[in-house]
Parts: C-alpha cells; structure tokens; sequence
C-alpha cells in the first residue's frame, strides 16, 4: 500500500462528523438505493436530501458502502490528500497531521462528555452547539473551567481543520 493510500484509511474524520455535520446528495444519487443500504436521509432543503455526520456507513476505518457511495463522498479530496497527491506535502508527514487531528477531536468528544453531552449520533459542530447553549452555573468553577477548556479545545480543533483539511 503506497503512503497516499494510507491517509483515508488513517483518517475517516470526513466521515465520523470531525469535519461536516452532514453531507448533500448530488442530483443522480440513488437516494433510494442509498436507505436501502443503511443511510438516514432528511429534506435538508426544498430540494436538497443530506444525510446526518458521523456516516451510519462508517466504521471507524472503512465505508461499508464504498462501491455504493453518494457522489459528493467520490469526489471529495481533504487538503492534505491534495497537497500528498500534488508532492508539496509527504504521506509521512500527512499521517502525523491525522494524527494531531484526531487526537484534537477526542479531546473535545471527551470534553464534551464531561460536561454532559454524550449524543455520539450527533455532529460534533451540533454536540457542541448544544452544550454550549446549555444554561452554566457559575457557582461550578470545575464547570465553567471545562467549558472553557471545551472552547480552546475547539478553536484549536477548527484551525487545524481549516488549514489541514478543508484547503
């Protein structure tokens, strides 16, 4: 397997909801075929279906639907498979930005747990959003220290996504 190879399956963070709440299906998807298989599909707008992040399809490593897969799932490229496929960045040096990536979000995941927000089926950008406009009571120092550790986590999390992945 050649470095480029490995980042997808090192990664998933397009799939598990770290990057996107959810995804659009492209005009030609086979919607019915795609809940045949296991995706839960909402009217997002008038005329735009979307399914919720993280992907029912994922397993944390795999898609089980690959062949299967919605158009805008084909055709994504994060940023740093982009910069790997193009020579300006190696896939060494791309795994190890997965890595910092995904340890970031499992910090805010646990961060969020902590001060109560333990929806896995949810998005992350939604987990926290919730959490976030829950009422604090500031007599709780440990409380109000978490969330604020959840909003640095946060912000650290999104600017590396930004730069890393969504360029």
């Amino acid at each position: 397997m050649t470095g480029i190879e490995q980042l997808c399956l090192n990664c998933g963070l397009c799939c598990d909801s770290t990057l996107f709440a959810d995804v659009e299906l492209y005009v030609g998807d086979n919607a019915k075929r795609l809940k045949q298989l296991g995706l839960t599909l909402k009217q997002k707008t008038k005329s735009k279906l979307a399914f919720a992040q993280p992907c029912a399809c994922f397993d944390g490593k795999l898609c089980g639907i690959y062949g299967d897969r919605p158009r805008r799932c084909r055709l994504f490229e994060c940023g740093l498979l982009k910069r790997v496929g193009t020579g300006e960045l190696s896939a060494g040096a791309a795994l190890k930005k997965i890595a910092a990536a995904k340890q970031r979000a499992g910090k805010v995941r646990e961060l969020l747990r902590s001060i109560g927000q333990r929806d896995g089926q949810m998005a992350l950008t939604h987990r926290y959003a919730e959490a976030m406009s829950a009422p604090i009571d500031l007599s709780d120092d440990a409380a109000a220290e978490r969330r604020g550790e959840l909003m640095l986590a946060v912000n650290d999390l999104m600017t590396r996504l930004h730069r890393d992945f969504l360029r």
